[in-house]
């Protein structure tokens, strides 16, 4: 799997609405040390292994209760890292106390210190990030500066194997190893199934030393390399909800003060080796941070990170710089790096002004070789792909939809070109099966398994995830599927059976749905004549094309508009290959029936209208929340729109009975 795609739980966090959860403290960051037995020429935190900081650092004793005081007031999951926090020797201590206490936890390490006993420690559910800094040990040893560092690393590695404990290689990219780029992927590859790259650019040191400062700047890879590097994180215009949560809060774009929309939105925070609490792991500043020896976790957590929200105001030299820059969206910097790098919050930093500038390009680039646009029934249906799109990707049909720009209604889709494995799922409920889908709901999505004629769980071909009102949908397919996509011609924007799994379950919300009919607009009035298979619908659209614009002759939307129901054309037709993205008014139902003699009559028992027009209702794999609004849809189509039975033979006009049926209407009948 490919680079931080390999991250399917973090590719697959749709943005669900966490706005809406009281500011709790969900998740806890904690650096047990900043002391290292590395000495990386990157690194910003970096502190000798023998440094009389140890005894400043909090004991366990001192954790323990940090870590307990911050349970009973929410917190479920931690991030533990350093330094090397592994450097600890009461370190497997405090790693059991913190993960047998928690739901989850993420670990990062070099992996050196790794011995049997914490191996079997991080087979606990969690992520374990090691990370690699070269493909093999000249290069990395070259970076840690400590010959040997790349053997310890893999015998730590060996552990992990010996006790099946999963874990993530990170490779962290800079101008010492980027020559090495595409040798370090197929080295994690072959170390681990899951792999990602770290930061996306290296962070000015934390104690402002000039020397750290000179050695991690020369390892800055140039912007523009940089983007050119890795062209698609730097991108993508939708980023996963943490980095779109940063990008907003960091920026403080509700008030004129620096860090008051993230300090009021964040649900995790940090603590640093000393026992100081603050909002931020980049946040160093003293005045910023609260000291847990002399006080408890809740004085920290409910009265002196809130304090802080107008602590720092947008100043001249922000609001002459960061806070007036027009490409602030596609820009990493934030008032903690600003003051890393410059000791000051409102200060730009320069080298992130290029990688905004290149991200810029690189989105403009991305978005007009990977996305496309396409209208249906006042829907934008948003198409993204890992691999790029030409003018022929999709069927000509979809040329008629297709749409400059988007409207306000999205359904946004992505399509991944490699299968998540299935522990990175989590299919820790029974599936509903109905082939060829297994399908899973968890609290933020639907799973859908495609799992072909056998049932077979573990033998699956796509995995399609949508949030719960079915606006985003991550679409992943075999690697097999690569040469598929580029051969062009694909009949569904979402490369499954049909758009309309998507689409029928998204309309629920919409005040719409789809019907088994031929849609026809004549003389400005949308009319529907709905049936099953072999039931006439393209007969009758061939019988009547002289005198009608078709829309569609096997699947039409219909859709709430106000008081009144518009039909809308689609590009799922029948025998008869027009298509539209049309709609029209509609003013009636036809239910075709084949008969001897042609004839229309009126329908008016609403029980039976109700019962026959459900039957012909496009059924996705439905749910009691689809079926309730899809049945309160159609007993009010049936209230206002009339229906009519409609009684032809092949091959004879049928015009006129259109016309007595409109007719009829018109005069009340």
């Amino acid at each position: 799997m490919d680079s931080k795609q390999t991250e399917f739980s973090s590719i697959c966090r749709l943005d669900q609405g966490n706005r809406s959860i009281p500011r709790l403290p969900l998740e806890g960051n904690i650096d047990l040390t900043y002391r290292c037995n590395l000495e990386c020429r990157h690194c910003w935190l970096r502190i000798p292994a023998d440094s009389g900081a140890s005894a400043k650092e909090l004991t366990i004793d001192e954790i323990m209760r940090i870590v307990d005081e911050a349970r009973k007031l929410g917190c479920r999951a931690w991030s533990i890292s350093g330094g090397e926090p592994m450097l600890r020797p009461d370190f497997p201590e405090i790693f059991e106390y913190i993960i047998f206490r928690s739901a989850f936890y993420t670990l990062n390490s070099n992996g050196t210190l790794i011995t049997p006993r914490i191996a079997q420690l991080m087979k606990q559910k969690g992520h374990k990030m090691i990370s690699f800094y070269g493909a093999d040990a000249a290069t990395h040893d070259r970076i840690t500066r400590r010959p040997g560092s790349f053997e310890d690393t893999l015998r730590g590695i060996r552990y992990l194997r010996e006790a099946k404990a999963g874990f993530t290689v990170q490779l962290v990219l800079m101008r010492d190893n980027m020559y090495q780029r595409a040798e370090m992927i197929e080295f994690a590859r072959s170390l681990s199934p899951s792999w990602r790259f770290g930061a996306d650019w290296l962070y000015p040191a934390a104690s402002h030393d000039p020397q750290q400062n000179r050695e991690i700047f020369e390892q800055r890879i140039p912007a523009r390399t940089l983007v050119a590097l890795n062209p698609e994180d730097f991108a993508l215009e939708h980023p996963t909800p943490d980095a779109s949560e940063k990008a907003l809060s960091l920026k403080g774009t509700e008030s004129g003060y620096l860090f008051n929309s993230c300090i009021l939105a964040k649900k995790d925070f940090y603590i640093d080796p000393y026992g100081k609490l603050t909002f931020c792991c980049f946040i160093k500043d003293p005045e910023l941070m609260f000291d847990l020896r002399q006080g408890s976790f809740r004085e920290g957590w409910d009265t002196f990170l809130p304090s802080l929200a107008h602590k720092i105001p947008k100043d001249t030299e922000y609001q002459e710089n960061c806070g007036s820059c027009a490409i602030d969206r596609d820009c990493r910097c934030c008032p903690a790096f600003a003051y890393l790098e410059n000791g000051r919050y409102s200060a730009k930093v320069d080298y992130l002004c290029e990688l905004a500038s290149a991200s810029c390009q690189a989105k403009q680039d991305w978005i007009a070789n990977h996305r496309r646009n396409y209208q249906i029934a006042g829907i934008t249906m948003q198409v993204e792909s890992d691999l790029p799109m030409t003018g022929s990707t999709f069927h000509p049909k979809f040329k008629l939809f297709e749409a400059a720009a988007q409207g306000q209604d999205i359904i946004r889709i992505h399509h991944y070109f490699s299968l998540p494995r299935p522990d990175e799922m989590k299919l820790d409920t029974k599936p509903f099966i109905r082939a060829p889908w297994a399908i899973y709901e968890t609290d933020q999505s639907w799973l859908y398994l495609c799992i072909g004629s056998k049932a077979d769980l573990s033998d699956y071909n796509q995995v399609a995830v949508f949030d719960k009102n079915f606006t985003q949908a991550r679409i992943f397919h075999h690697a097999s599927k690569k040469e598929y996509f580029l051969s062009g011609n694909l009949e569904s924007l979402t490369m499954l059976t049909s758009d309309q799994m998507l689409l029928a379950l998204a309309l629920a919300d919409r005040h719409g749905c789809y019907f088994h009919s031929t849609g026809l607009v004549f003389e400005g009035k949308g009319l529907l004549f709905v049936g099953h298979s072999g039931a006439g619908k393209s007969t009758v659209t061939t019988l009547l094309r002289k005198h009608v614009d078709i829309l569609c002759d096997d699947r039409i939307i219909v859709k709430k508009q106000q008081d009144f129901f518009q039909i809308h054309g689609t590009w799922s037709h029948g025998l008869i290959p027009d298509v539209s993205s049309g709609s029209a008014p509609l003013q009636a139902i036809f239910i075709l029936k084949k008969a001897e003699h042609n004839g229309v009559a009126r329908i008016t028992n609403k029980r039976d209208i109700i019962r026959a027009l459900l039957s012909f209702v496009i059924k996705p794999a439905v749910s009691t929340d689809w079926w309730g609004k899809t049945l309160a849809l159609v007993e009010d189509i049936v209230g206002k729109v009339p229906c009519y039975y409609f009684y032809f033979q092949k091959d004879t006009p049928i015009l006129d009975l259109v016309r007595s049926a409109l007719n009829d209407e018109e005069h009340g009948g």
